[in-house]
Order: C-alpha cells, then structure tokens, then sequence
C-alpha cells in the first residue's frame, strides 16, 4: 500500500473525549473514528488489524474442531421469553418493535439463537459433538459507554456454543477451548491471566474470563504465585473469621450523639473506636425488594456475593428517598437494630464481633455495645465482602496480590439450562431422548486490539506486537522528489511483497520528521529508511519499533534482514 493512496488520518493531539490510552492512540493513529457515544468507524488500517485478531481466532477454533457460520443480529423475543431471560438481562438490552408490534431485540449474545437452530437441525447422537462459532457485531446498551473500544455499545465479537452428550462431553469441549483461548492470546501478544469468575446473566456454572493486564481495566485479578490460583476478585472467597474469643462481655446497649458523623472515618474518630469495631449498613434494591447488608466497617460489600445469596435479576444501591420509608435517620445513621421485616444479610465477620457501633436510624445518633442475636437478627451470615490483600490466598494460604485487568474473553458451562427450555435434545443409542450438554465461549475481537494498545505503546504511540499490526514495515524515502532514492524505495517494495511481507511506501511529499511520527504513531513493527546513502553507498536505516536506535543495512541485505524478524 502507498501512503498517499492509503486513508490514515493521524491526529497530533488527543481527541477531548478519549479518556484511554488505546482510544487516544487508535484515534490520533487513524484506526478508529467515532461516530456516536460508544459507535466507532473502523478505518483501513483498523480492520486490517481486525482481520488479523479474527485469522488467530478462527484457526484455533477451527483447530479444535469448529465451524464457523453467521446468525441473524435481530432475534425475536420469543425464544428469550422461553429462557426467561427477555427480562433477566436488564436494561443493557437493544429492544425494538417491528410493524407488526412484535417485539425484538439486537443480540448480545447468541444463545437462544443457536439453541434453537440446534433443536431443529440435531436429533441423533450420531450427530454429537458438535462446536459453532460465529464473528459477528454485538449489541449492548451502556448506560456509560467509555474507554474507547473497551465498553462500546456495538462492538465485534466471537462466540462458539459446543453441544454435547454428556457432562464428561461439555467438560473436554470446555477445556478444549481453554487451550485454545490460550493460543489465541498468546498469538496475540497479550499479557494476560485465565481466572475463575461469574457467570452473569449468561451461565450459572463453571466459568473462566481471560483476563488482559492493564490499569485501565474494570476487573480486579486477585492472583497467588505461590499456586497459580486467580479468580476475579468478585468471587474470590474471603477466609472464615476466628470464632469469638469470649474474652470480651456484652455491654448494654446505648444510643449517643454523634454530631456531624455521617462515615465510617468520622464515627471511628468521634467516638475513638477502629473501623473494624463497627459495622457498615448499606441498603439494596433487589427488583421490587429492599434489603439490608451488612460488612465490617472498614470492609466493601461484594455486589456478586450479595446476589448469589440473593438471587434477583437486578440488584443496585437504593435511593434515600426508599430507605426513608423504613427509617427515619437517612444515609450516614444507618443500622440494623429495629428493621423490622426487612431481610438482613451479614456478612460471616459480623458473626463474631462484639460491642459493635452502627447507626441508630436516627440523624445523629448511633448506637453502641450492639451484639448480633442480642440487638438484632439475620436472615443469613455469608460471605459478603471483597477480599483485600490482607487475605490470604483461598487454595493454599500464601500471599495474594492484585492486578487491574480488561477481559477479553470468558468460557462458560451451561449445562442443560438453555437446552432444556428449548427443546434441545437428541436420540441415544437406545433411541431414548436425551438433553444436550451445552458450552459457551466468548471473544472480545474488538476489545483484544484496544486492549494490545494498552499493552504494548510509549510516549510516540503504538508498538503493535507483530502478529497484529497492520502492515510489517513501512519504507520511509528521506525525499520523494530524489528518483534515486524512489527507485530504491519501490525495488525493496515490490522485493518483500514478493516475499509475503505487508508494505507500506510512505511516498508522501512530505518532511522526514512527519513521516517518522507517523510511522511512530502507527506502530509498524519495522521501519526502513532510505536516504542519500542509499544511493551513494548502498545502504538503508533499518529500526525494529522495539528499539531506539537505528541498524545500517546493505542494501541487498534488507530484504532477508526483514523476513527473518517477521517470520520468526
């Protein structure tokens, strides 16, 4: 490709609105433009690194025995309802009505799709396993679309769905695709972490998300070296507190004056007492119920956790205005003592602690000496909180630490809960009717190339890995005017097209100086140069991207040079 046919509008400084590295560079690169709050144009050089994410993942699903077909983006809500998921996915869903006032939605995901099309075209054992994937664009409606391509509300997607016979059947589909997901990343060039996480809205059994290391990531990666265990730090296990010790009696209950108190810092400094010695009160919306929870006061409450023990298809914090209808005292004198019916969930530490501090439900007011069974009951001791780094690792003990991450992609088991509501059987051996074992397996396409953008950039843009950067190299004439310099420039073109390497002639009638930002700015993984000694010595500037300094080359040398790097 010649740069001054090529479509690559690069930008000298950030767009306002991008608010990552990745969407900062892949817009000032010219490989994104935005069309609306979370809707990207992918330009040319942005599809070419599309097209080569999506070759890596279609050779290793196809490796593990996939195959590869394209379902309609629109589904019916007829096959969601059957799920009971038309309303359990939430509000992230794109709905719209037809003509005929049937209801649809734009998919984001495919399960009840393919489903479906299994139960009408699979009847026999004979037919199982059987592994389909599709690439395809994906809808979600994000109440805060952000980071550029990492939470759009359009975005391009790979999911397989496995069919099995059996549960033994679902689990090699399952860690079939683990290994592949591997293979998938690691072409990639990321830097990532398999880890155990949650289901969600789409799987409630076992579930792996792959996790890309960068702080601008949403998740939390709680990880141990010692064993290798990491897990989202959403399902990470806290361990059981130390049962009471005994040493301490129960103190009468009393109300006192906290004026001005309205956290946990300033009733700990009020009062004297550590964070640890009160209790944290907080108060949910789970669909039409309110409910309470409870955690140490110088913990966090793990939403997940509270929904497992909860089940309900939205769980968010309640307004003030809801909690003021049960109690008086509103946000900052929250407490458990006097609820009423409201179902209390404590999380396990809370158990075991004694002459706690929490809120009177009274403005400015708080109680203290208050003991769980005493002063109040519960539904249910769980464990609630976030783990911190202060826990130990849940399999072996040792120290944990913690990592910010981008997931870009997560495998599911789903058991028979999409084929049983479905219809999703086949005929064994005995002609008896059995339900299909399903997998789901999901990868973020679009997110993986911003996610490399965060991995892999410096102070002059991208260093894309060279499995999925746009082109190979760039050749970079010092003068587009010099004919000498030009028919070098185009020989070495035509000389590594030749050899299968991906060429970018920057032939623009342009400064040195630009066309090296650029080059910078894109991330070709090499850059050659010629220049006057091209011709008077018959010599290049040949620079891997990695690296800060130039290598002199021969001329008749470069082309080997380059296909040795990039075929290594």
């Amino acid at each position: 490709m010649r740069m001054s046919n090529a479509l690559i509008p690069t930008l000298r400084d950030n767009p306002a609105d991008a608010d990552t590295v990745s969407a900062q560079l892949l817009l000032r690169a010219g490989f994104i433009r935005k069309s609306a709050a979370g809707l990207y144009h992918y330009l040319p050089l942005g599809k070419r690194v599309l097209s080569k994410i999506e070759t890596i993942v279609r050779e290793e699903m196809d490796a593990f025995g996939g195959q590869e077909l394209l379902m309609p983006i629109v589904q019916s809500a007829d096959l969601w309802l059957q799920t009971g998921r038309w309303h359990a996915y939430g509000p992230e869903m794109f709905k719209v009505t037809d003509r005929h006032d049937r209801q649809f939605c734009l998919g984001p995901t495919h399960e009840e799709l393919i489903t479906d099309l299994v139960h009408s075209e699979v009847n026999s054992y004979r037919q199982l396993p059987l592994r389909l994937y599709q690439i395809q664009n994906k809808y979600r409606d994000e109440k805060r679309p952000r980071f550029g391509l990492i939470r759009s509300r359009e975005f391009i997607m790979k999911d397989l769905y496995s069919f099995d016979r059996d549960p033994e059947g679902l689990d090699k589909a399952y860690w079939d695709m683990y290994q592949a997901y591997t293979n998938v990343f690691s072409r990639c060039g990321l830097k990532f972490r398999p880890i155990e996480a949650d289901g969600g809205a789409i799987g409630d059994s076992q579930t792996h998300e792959f996790t890309a290391l960068a702080e601008i990531g949403e998740n939390t990666v709680v990880y141990c070296d010692h064993c290798g265990y990491a897990a989202n730090i959403e399902i990470a296990p806290c361990p059981a507190p130390a049962p009471k010790s005994g040493e301490e009696a129960e103190l009468a209950l009393e109300k006192v004056y906290t004026p001005d108190s309205k956290t946990i810092e300033a009733v700990s400094a009020f009062l004297h007492v550590p964070a640890d010695k009160t209790i944290k009160t907080l108060f949910f919306q789970a669909d039409e119920e309110l409910i309470c929870v409870l955690v140490r006061g110088d913990r966090e409450v793990n939403d997940v956790k509270v929904q497992r023990v909860h089940p309900c298809l939205a769980l968010e914090m309640a307004e003030e205005d809801a909690v003021n209808k049960i109690v008086n005292g509103g946000f900052g004198s929250l407490g458990p003592v006097g609820l009423g019916n409201v179902k209390i969930y404590a999380d396990l530490e809370v158990e075991q602690m004694t002459n706690l501090v929490c809120g009177a439900n009274e403005a400015e007011y708080h109680y203290i000496n208050v003991n769980p069974g005493r002063d109040f009951q519960v539904t249910g001791y769980y464990d609630l909180r976030m783990m911190t780094q202060e826990d130990p690792c849940p399999k072996c003990g040792q120290k944990t630490d913690s990592a910010r991450g981008i997931e870009v992609g997560q495998v599911f088991k789903l058991g028979t809960k999409y084929s049983e509501a479905l219809g999703a059987t086949y005929l064994d051996e005995n002609g008896k009717e059995q339900v299909m074992h399903m997998g789901c397996y999901g990868i973020g396409v679009s997110r993986t190339m911003a996610a490399a953008v965060e991995q892999y950039n410096d102070e002059n843009g991208i260093v894309w890995p060279k499995s999925i950067a746009p082109y190979h190299v760039v050749i970079v004439p010092i003068s587009a005017k010099d004919a000498n310099q030009m028919a070098i420039a185009e020989q070495l073109y035509a000389d590594l097209q030749k050899r299968g390497i991906e060429v970018m002639l920057d032939d623009r009638n342009e400064r040195p100086g630009v066309k090296f930002k650029d080059a910078d700015l894109i991330g070709y993984p090499i850059r050659v140069t010629v220049g006057k000694k091209a011709v008077e010595e018959q010599v290049v500037e040949y620079k891997l991207r990695t690296e800060a300094d130039n290598e002199v080359v021969a001329v008749s040398d470069v082309v080997e040079k380059v296909v040795a790097y990039i075929f290594s």
